[in-house]
């Protein structure tokens, strides 16, 4: 049976159980303490711990999920995979254990022309928690089970929590037995390594409400929940590979044919040596976890997600490399894994010119860094040899990592490679540094240190704020809470009084808060005898709005009556760029094709910025094109309204979402001019394009592989920004005496007159420095039976004095010399020492006369025995630096 197929006949088998099919959640998780969606539940997590009203009371979804913590064990085993998709039902204080059990048998056991999966019942066990009576009383009674095959195990195995206080309770896994050549009779509790006993759902009875919550099995249960949940988990690559009658997920059809094509590609055969079939196995589940990600918005980059995006492709690479492929393998093997994704995922096939060129693009980046790198890698290992210590430092192996992008076990392989070791805990040190730096940043810029249950709290006490943003600009409201950044706990703060910056939570308001690319709004709030002016708006947890204030007068307290009110101005410019964003958007669409998709935006009054997958820079035409089209469409004022309908409603109508976003049930749908630009999105836009006003493009960049950046202005600030550019224009045309269609002729000439001067000038600083490499050798001293040559010519770069340093050497012959020169440019200094071949045969060493002579400037420097280059930030010791290195000679040739 197909992967495909059976992820169909669950999600049927559920649905005709009155489950609303869930479509899966993006890769990338709105939870901002993870990095993707790692579970089927995560979507769900606000309805089963009771943070929001479900909006169904079943729910049924195959969750794409991406787990990264073992990646370094991916393919040395069959049961590591990063990619892997989870099936999973829900019940939201509706049926509980019963219904659950009854739901899972009949699709496990049902027989397959019924349209269930046809497991053999006589093979199937199941584990419940130690005292759960009930879920074992149902298995018996309703799935007919045996009590022989009803195990019971402890909290570390059968049962179920968040890791933090609030819900959890007993779960239920599923086993199906492989048969005696797997291993030992005798059930899950015997076969503890899973060999035999394939676990292959988990049913989550979340029936308690926990507090104390210290580990996995460290709890104090406080109690029933009132509403009971059910949560399961049901692996498909692990059903897929036992219905497909393969030995694990490598070998079914959504990941083999990738593996067989990277054999083929390598000309090796599978299953024939260890070392071979590690590589395969890595090369087919990053390559399918690349589509994945990629086709869920995802881009290389060297943080966060991104990071992990190119450490996949990279790692994918690198192993093809290993097994003898050196060309391009991208191209042949992410076509292979769309073709097998299609069938339960259409749109990576529809959008697969966006896929490749990203994924392509990055490869090729890293085919062309793999030189570099790996010469600095030779580099620190020849180095770390020659100092006896074959190892090298957390801090070599982050700088490959943050320079060069080389995931950690790719030096840790040419490490191997060579015999070396790595300090790979001082490694990863520096790396947990850095994302905590980054996860701090994030949480700061969210809440600012307030702890979020603070906001959970008011949230659950005073529910959902009144959000009347989309509706008005100013409300009467009350201060339902405010909240110190510096409180050790959640208590509400003290009356903030004049100069302080606090966070407040009102029962409405007309603010937007920071979401979508949009900023916050700016605005007021004021109360008898007091006013505060609002920084920023955000929204820490989903349904609460926090504006932070700063007080200007009186105090505002919890309870206090007041009116919110919205700076016009500020909204009209946010409105303004906003919409000029959908408006870029659009116009990109229709100058360089459908492929260039928005996979990122900011905007903020007056000003948007909007990254979109493209392979290399616009050209000039193109930019032109855009910036007409978008004015065009402006010029035409077309009607801009925001409906709302489901997200398959929307689909249908060819609304377009940004990749890595999360959309309920319900989305808003903003359209401009019809079908001329529909996209889905939560921000403030103006009634007509007309009001976008002025719109200027002023940039466009990389911001990494397969990805772009346009930047414009709009509104007023548009209009300012084109007067700049006619009064510079002007003033050019003035001071070069030239009409304004002339100009760039007029610089272009002037231009070529300067290149031409600067030719000259190089000439002439050739011919003064050849005339003084000759008077400079012959003032050589002698020092201990060395040709000695020391000078400090003014004003000569590194690279000229570096000339002049090797056309002393020469003028020197057969005889031992050294040179050594500094000069001082810009308040710097610059050294070179050179040797001659007969000097360095009397054990001289270049590297030894800079070193003396760096340390009076306040430099360093290196090189080779015969050449040496540094420099220096203290010009007052240039001639102790000359002396120090003729010293450093005279040591060395008397010894």
């Amino acid at each position: 049976m197909q992967t495909a197929e059976i992820r169909r006949r669950f999600l049927h088998h559920f649905e005709q159980r009155g489950h609303t099919v869930v479509p899966s959640a993006s890769l990338v998780s709105p939870d901002p303490s993870l990095l993707f969606t790692v579970a089927g539940m995560v979507p769900f997590i606000p309805y089963l711990t009771g943070r929001e009203p479900a909006p169904f009371p079943r729910a049924t979804s195959v969750q794409k999920c991406v787990r990264t913590l073992d990646i370094e064990e991916v393919g040395k085993t069959t049961r590591h995979g990063t990619f892997f998709q989870m099936n999973g039902n829900f019940s939201f204080g509706d049926y509980f254990k019963e219904g659950a059990v009854q739901h899972a048998w009949d699709l496990v056991t049902g027989r397959v022309e019924d349209g269930g999966l046809g497991f053999d019942p006589d093979r199937i066990w199941v584990t419940v928690y130690l005292d759960d009576d009930e879920a074992a009383d149902a298995w018996h009674r309703i799935a007919g089970l045996p009590l022989e095959r009803i195990q019971r195990l402890g909290k570390k195995d059968n049962y179920w929590h968040t890791g933090a206080d609030g819900p959890g309770g007993p779960c239920s896994e599923i086993y199906y037995d492989r048969g005696p050549e797997f291993g030992p009779d005798g059930g899950p509790l015997v076969d503890t390594a899973g060999d035999r006993f394939l676990e292959i759902w988990n049913l989550v009875f979340m029936q308690y409400e926990l507090t104390d919550v210290r580990s996995k099995e460290d709890f104090r249960v406080l109690g029933e929940l009132p509403k009971k949940n059910i949560d399961t988990g049901m692996g498909l690559e692990r059903v897929a590979y036992l219905l497909q009658g393969v030995d694990n997920m490598y070998e079914i059809d959504e990941v083999a044919p990738v593996l067989r094509r990277a054999a083929d590609l390598a000309g090796v055969t599978y299953g024939k040596d260890h070392d071979a079939d590690v590589r395969l196995r890595v090369v087919a589940d990053h390559v399918r976890s690349g589509l994945m990600l990629i086709g869920d918005g995802v881009t290389p980059g060297n943080e966060g997600r991104g990071y992990i995006l190119r450490r996949l492709l990279r790692r994918a690479v690198r192993s093809m490399r290993l097994l003898g492929v050196d060309a391009a393998t991208l191209p042949e093997l992410l076509p292979v894994s769309r073709d097998a994704m299609g069938a339960s995922y259409p749109e990576v096939v529809a959008d697969f010119d966006r896929i490749s060129a990203v994924a392509y693009a990055e490869e090729e980046a890293f085919r062309r860094t793999l030189t570099s790198g790996t010469a600095l890698f030779d580099t620190a290992v020849a180095q770390a040899k020659a100092a006896g210590t074959p190892s090298l430092s957390g801090e070599q192996a982050f700088s490959l990592h943050d320079t060069y992008g080389f995931p950690i076990d790719v030096t840790l392989e040419m490490a191997a490679e060579q015999g070396v070791t790595v300090d790979e805990a001082g490694f990863r040190a520096l790396m947990q540094q850095q994302r905590d730096r980054a996860r701090a940043d994030a949480r700061a810029k969210r809440t600012g240190s307030v702890d979020v249950l603070a906001y959970r709290r008011l949230l659950a006490e005073h529910g959902p704020t009144d959000w009347r943003a989309y509706d008005t600009l100013r409300t009467d409201s009350r201060v339902l809470g405010v909240v110190s950044d510096l409180g050790e706990d959640d208590a509400p703060a003290a009356p903030a009084g004049p100069g302080e910056v606090t966070r407040v939570v009102l029962d409405r308001t007309p603010f937007y808060a920071e979401s979508g690319g949009q900023v916050a709004d700016a605005g007021t709030l004021s109360w008898d005898g007091g006013r505060a002016e609002v920084l920023d708006v955000q929204r820490p947890v989903k349904g609460l709005v926090v504006h932070q204030v700063r007080v200007l007068e009186g105090e505002l307290a919890e309870g206090a009556e007041l009116t919110a009110e919205v700076d016009r101005e500020w909204r009209l410019s946010a409105c303004q760029a906003h919409s000029g964003t959908h408006v870029v958007h659009a116009a990109l669409r229709q100058v360089l094709g459908p492929q260039a998709l928005q996979s990122g935006s900011y905007n903020r009054p007056g000003y948007l910025r909007l990254d979109f997958a493209w392979q290399g820079a616009l050209t000039l035409q193109q930019r032109h094109d855009i910036e007409d089209v978008a004015n065009a469409a402006v010029r035409a004022d077309h009607r801009v309204r925001a409906e709302y309908m489901t997200l398959p409603e929307a689909q249908a109508i060819g609304a377009l979402a940004l990749f890595g976003e999360t959309y309920g049930e319900q989305v808003r749908v903003v359209e401009i001019g019809g079908p001329w630009s529909r996209e889905l999105c939560g921000g403030t836009h103006v009634t007509g394009s007309a009001q976008i006003g002025t719109l200027a493009l002023t940039g466009e960049s990389s911001v990494g592989s397969g990805a772009r950046r346009v930047e414009a202005v709009v509104g007023l600030e548009g209009f300012r920004y084109l007067a700049r550019e006619r009064d510079l224009v002007r003033q050019l045309g003035e001071l070069l005496k030239a009409p304004t269609d002339g100009l760039a002729d007029r610089v272009g000439g002037i231009l070529a007159r300067l290149r031409d001067a600067e030719r000259e000038i190089a000439e002439l600083r050739a011919q003064q420095n050849r005339a003084a490499a000759g008077q400079l050798a012959a003032d050589a001293r002698d020092v201990g039976g060395v040709a000695v040559v020391t000078a400090a010519p003014a004003g000569l770069s590194g690279g000229d004095l570096r000339t002049l340093a090797l056309d002393v050497r020469a003028r020197l012959g057969e005889r031992p010399g050294v040179v050594l020169l500094a000069s001082e440019a810009a308040g710097k200094v610059a050294l070179v020492a050179a040797l001659t071949p007969a000097a360095q045969e009397r054990g001289l060493s270049a590297n030894d006369v800079l070193r003396a002579a760096a340390a009076p400037v306040g430099g360093r420097g290196g090189g080779k025995a015969d050449v040496a280059q540094g420099g220096g930030t203290d010009p007052g010791g240039i001639p102790a630096a000359l002396q120090a290195g003729e010293q450093a000679v005279q040591t060395a040739a008397g010894r």
